[in-house]
């Protein structure tokens, strides 16, 4: 592993990626951002921290909050797509904060583990409502809409996203010595 540049707040470790790019797609969930009546602050930077870990970010949407407005969109975008959604927005305490419904409607499997990951990255981790998992060859995260804390979320997950999404399209054959791994099989 290696890190990008950049002050120490903004260093990314940049995992084991055998020289393939990986795709992103980046969906903020926003009645606001939609409507026109605020900026998309989450979007642009995620797509900023992806890019410098060597994803290609194919897509950037925006849908107002809801359940259904998420589901739909998470089902197109994931559609012929293998690599990683992230979600920004939508998954705290409010009334209109329903992305982690509108995702574990389209899940096929959750991925728990990357959820307590971002949980833990602050004080305010326990009001996520976040929800990770599968969706066909796709690996979808929710991160918050705050900036700071999506790409804290993301930070606490990027490193290992690339090997899931390997896994997941069946190339996760040897685990990089870098991953504390060593030239067995992956389970």
């Amino acid at each position: 592993m290696y890190t990008s540049g950049g002050d120490d707040a903004s260093r990314v470790l940049i995992p084991y990626c055998r020289g393939v790019a990986h795709h992103a797609k980046i969906l903020t969930v926003s009645d606001s951002v939609s409507d026109g009546q605020r900026v998309d602050g989450a979007g642009p930077l995620l797509q900023e921290r992806l890019e410098a870990a060597g994803f290609r970010v194919d897509e950037r949407r925006v849908v107002p909050d809801g359940t259904s407005p998420v589901a739909s969109a998470l089902r197109e975008m994931s559609q012929g797509f293998a690599g990683l959604i992230v979600t920004t927005g939508g998954t705290g305490f409010a009334p209109r904060d329903l992305t982690p419904e509108g995702t574990m409607q389209v899940l096929d499997r959750a991925a728990p583990g990357f959820d307590e990951l971002m949980r833990s990255t602050s004080p305010f981790g326990a009001l996520s409502r976040s929800r990770s998992g599968t969706l066909g060859r796709s690996v979808i995260i929710n991160t918050p809409g705050s900036p700071r804390a999506a790409l804290e979320c993301l930070d606490a997950v990027l490193t290992l996203i690339p090997h899931a999404l390997d896994l997941l399209v069946g190339a996760g054959e040897v685990h990089p010595p870098e991953m504390g791994g060593s030239t067995a099989t992956s389970s």
